[in-house]
């Protein structure tokens, strides 16, 4: 779908995309952003051009200590027209290696005994693109461990030396304020949530999946992890990859109802030119196109539109939408 930009002042785009723009080693995506010759990358960007979002929140980014890869990213939309002066972006958990056999291949050192899966410390992370300045009180939920969640379910998992070093979260989870015109601050609540999938009977991902659900559940009834505040502001979006469909496809998809049916937030369920409601475009029959990404704003924020692009309408922006991810772009306008 071909989006277009908010008509009045007190409107804004959020967005969500789920990108291809991770690398097989660290350096890599900068150098082929830097060659200007990678098709994908320039699919991408002419996804990102169409949606017109005001914030964009990236996931599959694969992130460097200088932000150099996010800079030049950067740097490429603003010369197609699509300027984001304020950048975020923090260390992720994805590759971020552990001592450990965490699946249990009888070895140690493979990208699934990272913190969370990953060839590399940093890749497929999550980062952040706004036109609106991004404001300096953020939380960086990542390093929770899972054994500080209530009732979590790692403790029948692993072993107890495990347990003590394991984070929840796979990837990162951030609540970050964005300085809205009016003065006041939007936080986004910007997740990505472990595929359930990739693991065995055990359902490991499968439960880490959904102790990230039951997290955001907890947070948005008053809950707070050690030693950070509980959510106080009534303008929020939980927004990023939740990596489950409500209705088919693996995952605990009874924890992710709950969690859409959370009194505090509402779902407005983007849809494409067409209607289509799924956001991600894989394989028939299994796992089949599925919705696992998410724009959640506070039920209070006045929705005044949302979109998917799959960009069925234009065959040109159709090409580009396949070529750049499997994953589309949801969008959300809203109104303070």
């Amino acid at each position: 779908m071909i989006a277009t930009s908010p008509v009045f002042c007190d409107e804004i785009r959020i967005a969500s995309y789920h990108t291809g723009l991770s690398r097989d080693g660290p350096g890599l995506l900068l150098r082929d952003i830097h060659r200007g010759e990678d098709a994908q990358i320039a699919a991408s960007i002419d996804v990102i051009r169409a949606a017109d979002a005001d914030i964009l929140v990236l996931q599959d980014f694969d992130y460097d200590g200088r932000g150099l890869a996010l800079t030049a990213f950067a740097d490429a939309l603003e010369q197609a027209g699509a300027p984001y002066p304020h950048l975020f972006a923090l260390r992720p958990n994805s590759g971020r290696m552990t001592e450990f056999d965490l699946n249990g291949n009888g070895r140690s050192g493979d990208a699934q005994d990272a913190e969370g899966y990953g060839r590399f410390n940093g890749q497929s992370g999550m980062a952040i693109l706004s036109r609106l300045p991004i404001g300096e009180d953020v939380r960086d939920f990542s390093r929770l461990l899972w054994s500080e969640m209530p009732e979590p379910q790692v403790i029948r998992l692993f072993s107890p030396e495990i347990t003590e070093i394991l984070p929840l979260f796979s990837v990162a989870a951030w609540q970050v304020p964005i300085i809205l015109p009016n003065g006041s601050d939007l936080q986004l609540l910007a997740t990505h949530a472990t595929a359930p999938v990739f693991d065995g009977p055990e359902d490991r991902n499968g439960h880490r999946n959904a102790d990230v659900l039951r997290f955001w559940q907890a947070y948005l009834s008053g809950w707070h992890p050690p030693n950070m505040r509980a959510l106080t502001s009534p303008q929020f979006a939980l927004i990023g990859t939740l990596n489950v469909d409500p209705d088919q496809g693996e995952g605990h998809r009874d924890v992710l109802r709950d969690l859409l049916a959370h009194p505090a937030i509402q779902d407005p369920i983007p849809r494409s030119a067409s209607g289509i409601i799924q956001t991600a475009d894989w394989p028939e029959p299994e796992p089949g196109n599925l919705r696992v990404d998410y724009i959640l704003p506070a039920a209070d924020l006045p929705v005044m539109d949302h979109g998917l692009i799959w960009g069925e309408e234009n065959e040109d922006l159709a090409n580009a939408v396949a070529l750049a991810s499997d994953h589309r772009l949801v969008w959300v306008d809203i109104a303070f």
